[in-house]
């Protein structure tokens, strides 16, 4: 008895020495994490960049490459190779009036590159539809498992797939862009034209304003926009992102119309032809390549329709002096909210790395250093600390910016490390946000829809064709007779078998409809 109770006593004491042993293990560990040495995961994550080949990822955005882009992500590549990321990056940019079709070119030529920007507002369904990105059902949960798990629970991924194949990477953003009037309000103010904020509510007192601005300055360069934005939202039509096709909101069979065949295009067109005429859609409207957002801060434009975002913004006025009023447009109708597709980033079909664009991106989702580098750069540099505000170093503004501010950065926004910019205030989005769930900024009862081209590709190239060469001069302005010109664009498409494609488009909504009901 005696020898047994002796050898309990000398097992516990042993299991007594192993947890001592085991918890200093632990503080060491800890201590030496918190000290900035390599934990574990680090040290696991730099032998796995050790023993894997350098990949160069090529990534393509809209608009003009900042000066600085290469060397900020110069120290991407080294901030992510340090977590086990073995890649450099190629940044390239293509202007933002040849990007869509740019990428429709390079992907029908089989181009190589790794990841770009898209949106439903750009080139996405033309790219989907064809097959141009890669379908990543199997590898986003292997390789980016928090970015999966974040659109599971924002139930974005039945948005992102077409033919149930997960084909873009959406952004997680909540909101509405329903047009808004906006004006250089040191402008009217010098001409003696009051127009208070939220005054300008209509069409028509947008189109009494603009007269008003152009009888009191004969020289005014006021607007390069047509006015059929205005009428979709007047008549509460919904354009579905697919070859100029619309839905009316308040119909609950959400029956597709091209748009050349409602009351609110025939209206447009009358307006526009008005304001060329009259010299407010300014006469280059339709060849002028500068981007109409330069124009409006560097003060070549009077008028602009713009978002909710963009008149709370700050507009990045490249003179002081500029100042700017805006009102929302027909407060009590329906306009849809912004779609998870409204920015995404895409994988290249022929791309030789989506594991590592994908791990690259997982990372994004959870470390908020590697996404201040991502979307403000160089601390000291291209931007720098204002307590927890991002802000232009001294002498820089978004005019003259090096980096922050780089245009396609939108699609890789995330709410949880946002910080407050020059551009946006604090609580900025949380405002965005709460905009799109007011009550006349609804979902979009089609959300997730993608209208396949198979079997209409032919007569939506001709629908497309003929839209550029006759729809585009009467939503400018340009054409004689508006009514006349309409009717020809009418029988113009008729002819060329858009009734086949809205039998076809509506056969699609139908039937997606009552998937949503099973």
């Amino acid at each position: 008895m005696k020898k047994t109770g002796s050898r309990r006593r000398v097992w516990q004491a042993v299991m007594l020495l192993a947890v001592v042993m085991l918890a200093g293990c632990g503080n060491n560990q800890k201590q030496e994490n918190s000290s900035g040495n390599p934990s574990p995961a680090a040290s696991s994550s730099a032998a796995q960049q050790a023993n894997e080949k350098e990949a160069e990822l090529k990534l393509i955005f809209p608009g003009d490459k900042p000066t600085a882009m290469d060397e900020v992500w110069g120290a991407v590549s080294d901030y992510v190779k340090q977590k086990g990321i073995n890649v450099t990056f190629n940044i390239q940019y293509i202007p933002f009036n040849d990007y869509k079709d740019k990428l429709l070119v390079m992907s029908a030529a089989g181009d190589m590159w790794d990841l770009n920007f898209d949106g439903d507002w750009l080139a996405y369904q033309q790219m989907a539809g064809k097959g141009a990105y890669m379908a990543l059902n199997e590898l986003l949960p292997e390789y980016a498992p928090n970015l999966y798990k974040k659109y599971e629970g924002q139930g974005s991924l039945q948005a992102a797939s077409v033919n149930g194949q997960i084909v873009s990477l959406p952004w997680t953003m909540k909101q509405n862009t329903r047009p808004f009037g906006q004006w250089r309000s040191d402008v009217t103010d010098k001409l003696g034209i009051g127009a208070a904020k939220d005054s300008v509510q209509t069409i028509e007192a947008i189109d009494e304003l603009l007269h008003r601005i152009k009888q009191a300055d004969p020289t005014a360069k006021i607007t390069r926009k047509g006015p059929l934005d205005l009428f979709k939202l007047k008549h509460e039509l919904m354009d579905i992102g697919f070859s100029g096709y619309v839905v009316d909101l308040n119909d609950p069979q959400l029956r597709a119309v091209p748009i050349e065949q409602t009351a609110a295009y025939r209206e447009s067109a009358q307006l526009a032809k008005t304001w060329y005429d009259d010299g407010i859609i300014s006469s280059d409207a339709m060849v002028d390549k500068e981007g109409i957002d330069v124009q409006w801060r560097n003060g070549k434009l009077v008028f602009d329709l713009s978002t909710h975002e963009w008149t709370n913004a700050d507009p990045g006025f490249s003179d002081p002096s500029f100042k700017r009023e805006s009102s929302i447009l027909y407060p009590d109708k329906k306009y849809a909210n912004r779609s998870p597709l409204a920015n995404v980033v895409a994988i290249n079909k022929k791309s030789k790395n989506p594991d590592k664009v994908l791990r690259f991106l997982d990372l994004l989702e959870t470390d908020k250093q590697l996404y201040d580098l991502v979307q403000n750069g160089i601390d000291g540099k291209t931007y720098k600390l204002d307590g927890q505000a991002a802000a232009f170093p001294d002498g820089m503004d978004s005019s003259t910016s090096s980096y922050m501010g780089w245009t396609g950065q939108w699609a890789l926004w995330k709410p949880q490390f946002m910080r407050p910019t020059g551009t946006y205030s604090d609580g900025f989005w949380l405002k965005e946000g709460e905009f799109a769930s007011e009550p006349m900024n609804v979902n979009s009862p089609l959300d997730g829809l993608f209208i396949s081209q198979d079997d209409i590709k032919n007569e939506v190239a001709k629908r497309e064709s003929i839209k550029s060469e006759f729809g585009l001069p009467i939503e400018f302005g340009t054409v004689k007779n508006a009514d006349k010109a309409v009717d020809d664009y009418i029988a113009k498409q008729q002819a060329a078998g858009v009734d086949k494609i809205t039998a076809e488009v509506q056969r699609q909504i139908d039937q997606f409809l009552a998937g949503k009901k099973q």
